[in-house]
């Protein structure tokens, strides 16, 4: 089939035809166009999401447990994925949008072309059918005039009155008209066949060719566009199987997470390794003497009653929790987590795993610098043996250095590997909470001073030393900002020369005055105490609040010694339970 037989009479269709066809062409490209811009934006958005939901510094140690690692395997799924649909838009902008755009182009540019023709083509057969009507009416006229000049001539022939050169002028005339008549005549059938010549060259041989083109055209568009559908959607499938990946990826990380694995990693990070606390021996009072009655007698009256002078306000407390952090010596510093160097403030299980994987970390350090610096002591013996190579001295500062880094973590490794030694040392029992419980020996009860030695208040067993220690000498100094004993109080006539060292300072000589007890709390692990300002505590021993925490971790809390006083110091808020006074 063709245009140009078929479609002879219908140049302004296929022109209007055509037009559309390519306007659908522009409008199916357009549409590509928004689709790389909606997979463009959907591929940001996503690397946005990943980015948003990607794990923090602070929850590293949260990745440890399967649904932690699943979630970061699906993020790092969703970024390629993410990946995928921008390989679909750039191959939509490189392979179709420009595609459409060229060919939109020539088919626009082809179509003017043979528009133009077609049109010249119509304007030359207009005009030889113009001269054929010309030429028409003049031998029409020309016919029409021969027939009056013959019709004259007989009339004047049949005339008698007619001179005979009136007769002869109209003969001469009728033969004039005729000659023009037959020229007219002549010329005419001229134009005549001319103008059927080109009608027929115009109609079957020129025009024709020019639908062709057009023809051509169309369908070049219609297959461009065929070959555009099917590449955007081969572009869609070569993607398919990496981002099938992407999904299988993704349920393999989903059936990765193993819940009974997550509580295992849970029961190993919280595990303190203390054992329960047994029960609570029966404390008969009728078995204590008199001076046990006297002592409890008195505690009792200092919990209640110890509200002399001296209370601090609440800016005072801020202000002494400040120069107890600032001033207090502090032997064991805090690594950059904010825990302490041998980490003796977690409990047992947590310190050691926290020291294996500290010299775990040391050791690949070690073995890291270790390969360094042999391969410095390798390039310095080859810059002696060839000194073309380079001067050995450049790498001596190099070497040097790499020396005093292997060393330092050699006494790093050595110093960690004796924190993990001690912590392995150290019997359950005497961590457990009940082992430093306050215990009845004989029926008698045994309980802890300030000066750290244990006394039977029946006054029939022996001092034993305290493996707690004594914090009441140094608690009550300046740096520390504590009054930690009943004998450094004003007036008690003891303390006299603490009292010297601190007079002249009357926010010191507040400090020491006794404070109202806010609460009570209980010790709900064992803590020794590691640095001055701090007191060591019993798992189970019962305490008074006499500060609480100010957001440092850290509550002021009392012990009552019977009439030796009372230790006053501060332990971690996380280690203890408070209940304070309505």
């Amino acid at each position: 089939m063709s245009w140009g037989i078929e479609l002879w009479d219908q140049y302004e269709n296929l022109s209007i035809h055509t037009n559309k066809g390519i306007e659908f062409l522009d409008k199916y490209g357009n549409f590509i166009r928004d689709r790389l811009a909606i997979e463009s934006e959907y591929a940001a958005k996503l690397r946005r999401l990943v980015k948003n939901y990607q794990p923090k510094k602070k929850e590293e140690e949260d990745n440890e447990f399967s649904s932690w690692q699943a979630f970061r395997n699906v993020l790092k799924e969703i970024g390629d994925l993410a990946g995928q649909r921008e390989v679909v838009a750039e191959s939509l902008q490189l392979q179709i949008i420009q595609a459409v755009t060229l060919l939109s182009k020539t088919l626009r540019e082809e179509r003017k072309k043979c528009l133009n023709d077609g049109t010249t083509l119509q304007q030359n057969l207009n005009y030889q059918l113009g001269a054929l009507e010309r030429a028409k009416r003049n031998y029409e006229k020309a016919y029409r005039d021969s027939e009056k000049a013959i019709e004259s001539y007989k009339k004047a022939d049949m005339d008698f009155n007619l001179s005979r050169a009136e007769v002869e002028r109209h003969k001469n005339v009728m033969t004039q008209k005729i000659q023009q008549s037959d020229d007219a005549k002549n010329e005419y059938a001229n134009q005549l066949q001319k103008t059927n010549n080109l009608q027929q060259q115009h109609y079957n041989v020129m025009l024709p060719a020019v639908f062709n083109r057009l023809q051509e055209l169309d369908e070049k568009r219609t297959r461009g566009i065929r070959e555009f559908i099917v590449g955007a959607a081969k572009v869609e499938s070569e993607v398919a199987p990496i981002i099938a990946i992407c999904m299988q990826g993704i349920v393999k990380a989903g059936e990765s997470i193993n819940e009974k694995e997550d509580s295992f990693k849970v029961i190993e990070r919280y595990q303190s390794g203390f054992t329960p606390p047994i029960d609570i021996p029966f404390e008969d009072l009728s078995k204590q003497d008199h001076d046990t009655s006297q002592d409890s007698h008195y505690s009792n009256m200092q919990s209640n009653h110890l509200t002399m002078k001296g209370t601090m306000s609440a800016n005072k407390l801020k202000k002494r929790v400040g120069i107890f952090n600032i001033f207090g010596s502090n032997k064991n510093s805090l690594t950059a987590d904010g825990q302490k160097e041998d980490f003796s403030d977690l409990p047992p299980n947590q310190r050691r795993k926290k020291l294996q994987a500290k010299i775990a970390e040391l050791q690949q350090k070690i073995s890291q610098e270790t390969a360094a610096r042999d391969g410095l002591m390798k390039m310095k013996v080859v810059y002696e043996a060839n000194s073309s190579l380079g001067n050995p001295m450049t790498v001596e500062g190099q070497l040097n250095e790499s020396e005093h880094k292997l060393e330092k973590l050699k006494i790093d490794l050595k110093k960690y590997q004796g924190y993990l030694e001690k912590a392995n040392q150290v019997p359950m029992a005497n961590n457990s909470p009940q082992a430093n419980r306050n215990t009845f020996q004989n029926g008698h009860r045994t309980s802890r001073h300030s000066n750290g030695s244990t006394e039977d208040n029946n006054d029939e067993g022996d001092d034993q030393p305290d493996d707690a220690g004594s914090l009441s000498s140094s608690s009550a100094s300046p740096e520390s900002g504590l009054g930690t004993s009943h004998t450094s109080l004003p007036g008690s006539g003891q303390g006299s020369a603490n009292e010297n060292a601190i007079g002249e300072d009357a926010y010191f000589e507040t400090e020491i005055e006794a404070l109202q007890p806010l609460g009570t709390c209980r010790a709900l692990y064992p803590f020794e105490a590691t640095s001055e300002g701090s007191i060591p505590m019993n798992e189970g021993e019962e305490l008074q609040v006499i500060e609480i925490d100010q957001g440092d971790g850290w509550t002021r809390v009392r012990r009552m010694n019977g009439s030796n006083g009372w230790d006053e110091g501060f332990v971690p808020t996380s280690y203890i339970e408070c209940t304070l006074y309505a």
